[in-house]
């Protein structure tokens, strides 16, 4: 059984499950409110992120709830495999995890360990918040937390390319995501990548065929809708840039556009 909170249009893990590609972005900003007019764009989901982001625990949590209470699945970035920070996250009542720079299976193991409960893992159990926040009492949530929880590993480096059908082998590892511009710095020493270098594209296809051959869900990142609509067919999870993005362009675009015609009347002057 999979849990579908009544305040969402369909979990991210139900589409999945439906055969259907999901689209999201990146969180990064430590708002409720800018979590909630993310999560009111339409994505699938969103990506809280508490590795890269300035996101800390308090805001983690409203973010949280924002997203799923827009319809959206809130996935949480987490900054390591430590047990604690894991156990933490999933606390706020997240829909699932991503892990970053995951390199090996015992890496991979120690984060099943943590994200589910016995008997398949080891996370502990004792707030009322995660339960609460879909809807359901505790002895509902523990029943079917471990199969509606996604547990997402970051493919990111050289290490984790090496290691990848290990990695994805792993029971408890429901999708690898690529970290594409950490790929292309492990890989060609600079990002992003141009997407014409053969190390690259091969990196990327040995990735996606051994997702694909452990039966897991396989996911990256793009630079817009376009590239989005590209890559749907080839990947399952597809996340789209993020807040700070979206804010900086639209920002410098509307400042250029605004100061074009007074630069150039300005530049025409005697």
């Amino acid at each position: 059984m999979t849990f579908t909170p009544s305040n969402t249009r369909l979990t991210m893990l139900s589409r999945l499950r439906a055969g259907k590609p999901v689209f999201g972005t990146f969180l990064m900003l430590s708002s409720a409110w800018t979590a909630r007019l993310v999560a009111q764009a339409g994505w699938d989901y969103v990506f809280v992120d508490c590795e890269h982001g300035n996101i800390g625990d308090n805001d983690m949590h409203d973010s949280v709830n924002a997203i799923a209470a827009c319809g959206a699945s809130p996935i949480v970035r987490v900054r390591g495999t430590d047990p604690t920070l894991i156990k933490r996250k999933l606390d706020t009542g997240a829909h699932g995890l991503m892990i970053p720079m995951v390199n090996t299976a015992d890496q991979a193991r120690r984060v099943v360990q943590a994200s589910k409960f016995p008997p398949v893992g080891k996370r502990g159990q004792g707030s009322p918040f995660s339960a609460w926040a879909l809807g359901l009492s505790t002895p509902e949530y523990l029943q079917q937390a471990n199969n509606s929880l996604l547990t997402i590993v970051q493919i990111e480096s050289t290490e984790g390319m090496d290691n990848v059908d290990e990695i994805c082998g792993v029971p408890g590892v429901d999708a690898i995501f690529i970290g594409p511009n950490d790929l292309a710095m492990s890989l060609l020493n600079y990002a992003p990548a141009r997407y014409d270098e053969p190390v690259f594209l091969r990196a990327l296809d040995s990735i996606t065929e051994a997702g694909r051959r452990q039966g897991k869900y396989v996911g990256i990142l793009v630079s817009d809708g376009d590239a989005a609509r590209n890559s749907a067919e080839r990947y399952n999870i597809v996340a789209v840039g993020g807040d700070v993005k979206a804010l900086s362009g639209w920002m410098s675009a509307q400042v250029k556009a605004a100061r074009s015609k007074v630069d150039e009347v300005l530049s025409q002057a005697p």
